[in-house]
């Protein structure tokens, strides 16, 4: 009876804890792993002594996402070119609920916004402003004082909020996306100029695999010699070879190159719906759970 109901609370909080997870690592891979190094820890317990199992839960997939940064920081230093986070399609989680739980209320730019934070600025941020978690209740899971806890999430707040109000979760411009969307289906990118901000920023990440800018492109100019620069080497997409889908909760593309292989493409909007930063996923790696079709 002990191991049915300690099944049944954990599969009753997976989709939460794959959530945090994700959203400590950037990672689809790696959250997946943390919540099955979680449940073999979570197997262990006496869990009649278990007060609160979501709390207990909650610390255990906390520290061992901390952990894995730790560990993945040298790796990460060294990585070829820009790092962005594992895009989260609609296609990966297994129905609406999940998609929610998952992705809505973090936008892709918000992802790629965490990656500046300390790991204790990440874990304090997240489990208070997105899973609203007390900060006595922080304190507690990452073995802090509510003081240092508050500190920690006060300047990974303001980190957020120094990178630009387009971090923050807001209803993609459904227009734009369809003109982006018939602009690069018909070649036409003189006509999709306007739709970009001028002081837009292209980050594509190849991981040494697959080629990419290694540095982030500013301004919109020079995005745009860029995609004419691409368009004249390699060609353009066919039509059959780019799709919409949903990335992290806003519309996105899937788009697939020369060499039939897939890359994910996320934007984020300025207030007045123009494009703000673009990020094209382009390493395999990150996107082994991504299918076209």
């Amino acid at each position: 009876m002990q191991d049915q109901d300690l099944n049944h609370v954990f599969e009753h909080e997976r989709k939460r804890l794959f959530g945090l997870a994700y959203r400590m690592l950037g990672s689809v891979a790696d959250a997946e792993d943390m919540v099955q190094d979680a449940f073999v820890r979570w197997s262990k317990v006496d869990f009649p002594t278990i007060n609160n199992p979501q709390a207990f839960l909650t610390t255990i997939i906390t520290r061992l996402s901390l952990d894995h940064l730790k560990s993945a920081k040298t790796k990460r230093e060294k990585y070829v070119g820009e790092w962005l986070p594992e895009p989260l399609l609609s296609e990966t989680a297994e129905g609406p609920d999940e998609i929610a739980q998952k992705a809505d209320d973090i936008s892709f730019a918000l992802m790629f916004t965490l990656e500046k934070l300390s790991a204790p600025e990440r874990a304090a941020f997240l489990l208070h402003d997105i899973f609203d978690l007390s900060f006595e209740e922080i304190a507690k899971t990452l073995d802090r004082s509510e003081a240092s806890c508050r500190k920690l999430a006060s300047r990974a707040r303001q980190k957020v909020r120094t990178d630009g109000g387009e971090t923050l979760p807001r209803p993609a411009n459904e227009p734009l996306v369809a003109s982006f969307l018939t602009a690069l289906k018909t070649g036409e990118l003189e006509e999709f100029v306007d739709f970009i901000a001028e002081d837009a920023v292209l980050f594509s990440d190849g991981g040494g695999i697959k080629s990419a800018t290694l540095l982030p492109i500013y301004g919109r100019d020079k995005i745009m010699r860029f995609f004419f620069g691409v368009t004249k080497k390699f060609g353009r997409p066919g039509p059959d070879d780019i799709r919409p889908t949903t990335i992290n909760g806003a519309p996105g593309l899937l788009v697939r190159d020369e060499e039939g292989d897939i890359q994910a493409w996320s934007m984020s909007w300025t207030a007045d719906g123009q494009i703000a930063k673009i990020y094209i996923i382009r390493n395999p790696e990150k996107l082994s759970h991504v299918t076209f079709d």
